[in-house]
């Protein structure tokens, strides 16, 4: 069976699909064909259902609980750490509704996190890797920095105005920002989901347990960053939270969809199940 994996083209998502992707981990007889596209692409391609398995936003499950479940493992969480609102000079957060923001898409988690940060918000989508630019030529006064902007940033002479992690982090005690997950098709059927699971957790394992040649196979996806940042990028994002997202995890997510849906910024609760 022919299972089509879209996930992003970035360090950690290789990082995590490095045991199928080179044939370190038993297949079990299924195909995996890998695609990529950035992660606003996959929410709205999940809308469709149009892959087997995808990498998403933990904010667009909501919208595709009908057609898909989460797995256990492959989750994306910011342990007191995350999205972060950048600019060229720095000014109080409460001016942020002042502000016009680039934004990476309106359905990823980041954009979640800083709408129940600041509800009242001026914004412009701009894909993901041009928001930097969008900031240094002023086509926007701040943006909103997923991937390995977050350790880039400064590079681009710019400066961290919020840290949506950071603020997570304290205001709830202590749980990650939830952010992107692994669903699987629920009209594949419980058995191939479940088998998938397992392959998909058997990569993630052999890549951090095989930490050298799996880091060295991401660099490809890490767009400039060298070996050593990329590293702790990849750290940052593929850790024991990825194997399972354990009482943490999965207390995050509840809590991150439930403040969502009780300010009106998703439009159902779905029940987390989990493969």
């Amino acid at each position: 069976m022919k299972i089509h994996v879209a996930h992003s083209p970035d360090s950690d998502d290789a990082f995590m699909f490095y045991g199928i992707n080179s044939g370190k981990v038993d297949t079990k007889g299924y195909e995996f064909i890998d695609v990529l596209a950035d992660i606003e692409t996959l929410n709205r391609e999940a809308l469709k259902g149009t892959y087997e398995v995808s990498a998403i936003s933990i904010h667009a499950f909501p919208y595709v609980a009908d057609k898909y479940a989460l797995f256990s493992s492959g989750g994306s969480m910011g342990d007191n750490y995350g999205p972060m609102i950048v600019s060229k000079e720095e000014f109080d957060p409460s001016e942020l509704p002042k502000k016009k923001i680039g934004v990476p898409g309106t359905l990823t988690s980041a954009f979640l996190a800083l709408k129940l940060y600041q509800p009242n918000l001026n914004y412009e989508v701009i894909p993901f890797d041009k928001i930097a630019d969008a900031i240094k030529d002023r086509s926007v006064d701040a943006g909103l920095i997923i991937h390995e902007s977050q350790l880039t940033y400064q590079d681009e002479g710019l400066v961290c105005v919020v840290d949506l992690g950071k603020w997570w982090f304290e205001r709830t005690g202590g749980l990650p920002l939830p952010l992107g997950g692994n669903i699987i098709r629920r009209d594949l059927g419980y058995r191939v989901m479940r088998e998938i699971s397992k392959i998909l957790r058997e990569s993630i394992k052999y890549s951090l347990t095989h930490r050298d040649e799996a880091v060295e196979y991401a660099l490809r996806f890490a767009r400039g960053m060298d070996k050593d940042r990329a590293d702790k990028f990849i750290g940052m994002y593929v850790n024991d939270l990825t194997m399972d997202y354990g009482e943490r995890g999965i207390k995050a997510i509840e809590l991150f969809l439930k403040e969502a849906f009780e300010k009106g910024l998703i439009p159902n609760l779905p029940e987390i199940q989990f493969v």
